[in-house]
């Protein structure tokens, strides 16, 4: 969903169901009938309305308050349900002809079929649960456990943040998904750093 926030308020906030779910209720006169909706939600916003927040030459007078409205849209329930919040700066005319960086699509897309694959075998006594995005409980505290440094990292992010309970259990599935990346067996301070970092450091979720 591009332009995130210029969607109506009442389109949006029927999103928080599913997302958190996987079902969509659907409600008549004479019945309410529920279908399964699991998908993926990848959301695009801009800082603000004109898109110029960030840059002062070019932004408009009501900055920085015009940020804070216009993602203010969007509301606080709704966003904490985005697991990735990733800040995309603009890119500048000079570093249009830089060379690619960073690990190629293909070898990118290994080292997440070899996640999914090590996910599969956690799961495999347990066909309704198939990753890691859907388990919860019990089951999550035990295959996402942190470290002793990685729960005191989180602990005190918590508390500093004021993250929900919601957060808390969805930046340890994050973790433990990292830690699937890299092909670590277990959940460790780093993993759990980068999973803060995701949903505490940008405005901007996707």
């Amino acid at each position: 969903m591009d332009e995130f926030p210029e969607f109506p308020r009442t389109v949006l906030e029927t999103l928080r169901q599913p997302i958190e779910t996987g079902e969509v209720m659907v409600a008549r006169a004479n019945a309410h009938v529920k279908y399964p909706c699991r998908f993926m939600l990848v959301a695009a916003a801009n800082p603000c309305k004109c898109g110029y927040l960030t840059d002062p030459a070019r932004a408009c007078s009501r900055a920085p308050v015009c940020g804070e409205d216009y993602l203010g849209r969007i509301s606080g329930p709704l966003m904490d349900r985005f697991d990735l919040r990733i800040e995309v700066p603009p890119v500048g005319f000079t570093d249009l002809d830089l060379p690619p960086s960073g690990d190629s699509s293909a070898t990118v897309a290994a080292r997440v079929e070899q996640a999914r694959a090590i996910q599969a075998a956690r799961f495999c006594d347990t066909p309704a649960t198939r990753q890691n995005a859907d388990v919860e409980g019990s089951v999550l505290e035990e295959i996402a456990a942190p470290d002793a440094e990685g729960k005191e990292l989180l602990l005190k992010a918590a508390e500093r943040f004021g993250l929900s309970a919601r957060a808390f259990h969805r930046i340890l599935r994050v973790a433990r998904t990292i830690a699937d990346l890299e092909g670590a067996p277990d959940v460790r301070r780093p993993h759990v750093a980068e999973a803060l970092s995701f949903r505490i450091s940008a405005r901007v979720a996707s």
